[in-house]
């Protein structure tokens, strides 16, 4: 029998990825905080899986760590996880990239996904 899944897990895991991605680009929870504009506080609490981000907060993070909103959207619940690409995923779990490589590669990508998505889009 499959053990329901408890919301404060999801919390938990987004809290130690964006620790995880802060320790990465080599910041303290207070510069983090003060480059996402949230308290200090309040962003070790997320990163601690306590608080639940709204999607604005999450967006603001994203941007300070220069992520994706997407991939922190996926990891909170709020998007399906079928928009999330692996090679993103990939690219992230690579030891021997610094953040900012990592970083640099995933903007490339979805750079071109981006422009992919304007070409398929017609026009008025």
């Amino acid at each position: 029998m499959n053990r329901p899944i408890d919301p404060r897990d999801t919390w938990r895991e987004l809290g130690g990825y964006i620790r995880d991605q802060r320790h990465q680009a080599e910041l303290s929870v207070r510069k983090l905080a003060d480059m996402a504009g949230v308290s200090n506080p309040y962003l070790s609490q997320i990163e601690r899986g306590l608080k639940r981000p709204s999607a604005e907060i999450l967006q603001q993070i994203a941007r300070a760590l220069q992520l994706s909103s997407e991939s922190l959207y996926v990891r909170a619940g709020i998007l399906d996880s079928e928009r999330e690409s692996d090679l993103v995923d990939s690219i992230r779990s690579q030891s021997d990239l610094t953040g900012e490589q990592k970083q640099v590669l995933i903007r490339v990508y979805e750079s071109f996904i981006s422009e992919q998505s304007d070409q398929e889009t017609p026009g008025p």
